[in-house]
């Protein structure tokens, strides 16, 4: 079993074997021309580990806060053999729930600015334990936006979901498209996001809310992956169950929903590639100006429904995968793609990796050679 540090301590790229011990002399604690210091929260989570690793390969100071409750300390500790020179990253166990151990992050960092990923994410699962979801999500959202306030910390890249839309009228998704989340997931989402854009009214605080999709592959060259904790298997993504099924840990892929109002019945979704989602993050990070909010739709701008994408993942695996066609599943919507005009025109963001085979292909490749996730590292 995964041993953790105490709440609060540090683990950073200056620690002894392994140990949780601070720099000598702090640097993340102070402010420093040409480099700036980015919290991410969930940093230890399948796409913020990625944003992390993209933040210091472009050479930006990072601080991963993570309660490891869905995230894998084995990411951080690949990123801290990536990364270890001092003052570059460092990981501080603590739960975004905890006011007081937040406050103290803030008051011991020098941050620049703060990517808020941590999160519970399971459409499924918020059905089934709402609360969970609007103390995770919304309370905790709030946790940070009172500490970046008191520490002066003036901008914010928050990631949230096309889950605040719900189940709208007409396709493709702008920015306009009104939200009206039908699940405690979106809901709890678009509280958050209330929260910051009536906060920032009366602030001069650069926010960027990136609303994203379905959320796809992994880091090319190996180095992380997606590892989700096995008692979340029945609510996680996709392509996790369709890898399950290929390596035979479930004996087979369970379609929940065949009688939507789509071309073959199954839901249709915008898969985003974690490659392109973290590239939009770093890009909304560069484009961010102080007392402006700007909101946008991080997709393809195509939908694929359920059965196509099994179907590439069957190619991507090479595994004959078996399917089982179930019930629909509480709280799902028949079509949702995103429309991306808005984030090219403002951002320069064009999503690159778009072959679903390709990008399943990638992620195949990781969990093969990590069968037991991040387990071996941690």
């Amino acid at each position: 079993m995964l041993s953790l540090p105490a709440a609060g301590l540090v683990s950073s790229n200056c620690s002894l074997d392994g140990g949780f011990v601070p720099c000598p002399s702090n640097v993340f604690s102070e402010h420093e021309e040409g480099v700036i210091h980015v919290l991410v929260t969930g940093g230890a989570g399948y796409i913020g580990s990625h944003a992390a690793l993209r933040l210091l390969k472009e050479s930006y100071r990072v601080t991963i806060v993570d309660n490891l409750s869905r995230g894998n300390m084995g990411a951080v500790k690949v990123l801290q053999k990536l990364f270890p020179e001092p003052g570059q990253l460092q990981f501080v166990y603590a739960d975004l729930g905890d006011l007081k151990a937040v406050n103290k992050i803030f008051s011991e960092n020098a941050f620049d600015a703060v990517m808020h990923f941590a999160a519970v994410a399971y459409v499924g699962e918020s059905t089934l334990d709402p609360l969970k979801y609007y103390h995770n999500i919304t309370s905790n959202t709030l946790v940070i936006l009172e500490s970046m306030a008191a520490h002066d910390v003036r901008t914010l890249i928050y990631s949230s979901t096309c889950a605040t839309y719900g189940e709208p009228e007409k396709m493709p998704i702008t920015e306009e498209t009104p939200q009206v989340p039908i699940n405690p997931y979106g809901k709890a989402k678009k509280m958050a996001e209330d929260i910051i854009l009536d906060y920032s009214k009366n602030s001069d605080m650069a926010v960027m809310i990136l609303r994203y999709f379905n959320v796809i592959g992994s880091d090319p060259e190996g180095r992380l992956g997606e590892a989700p904790r096995p008692e979340l298997r029945e609510h996680g993504r996709i392509s996790g169950a369709c890898f399950d099924a290929a390596r035979g840990v479930i004996p087979g892929l369970k379609v929940k929903g065949t009688d939507y109002k789509t071309h073959d019945g199954t839901c249709i979704r915008d898969y985003i590639d974690v490659t392109d989602l973290v590239d939009a993050h770093v890009k909304a990070l560069k484009k961010a100006k102080p007392g402006e909010v700007g909101i946008y739709n991080v997709g393809t701008g195509r939908g694929r429904s359920v059965k196509e994408f099994v179907e590439a993942c069957k190619k991507a695996t090479g595994v004959e995968i078996k399917v089982d066609y179930l019930a629909r599943r509480p709280g799902d919507y028949a079509e949702v793609f995103s429309d991306p005009t808005k984030i090219r025109h403002e951002l320069n963001w064009t999503a690159q990796f778009t072959d679903l085979q390709e990008s399943l292909q990638i992620a195949w490749r990781w969990q093969k050679a990590h069968r037991d996730g991040y387990a071996a590292a941690s």
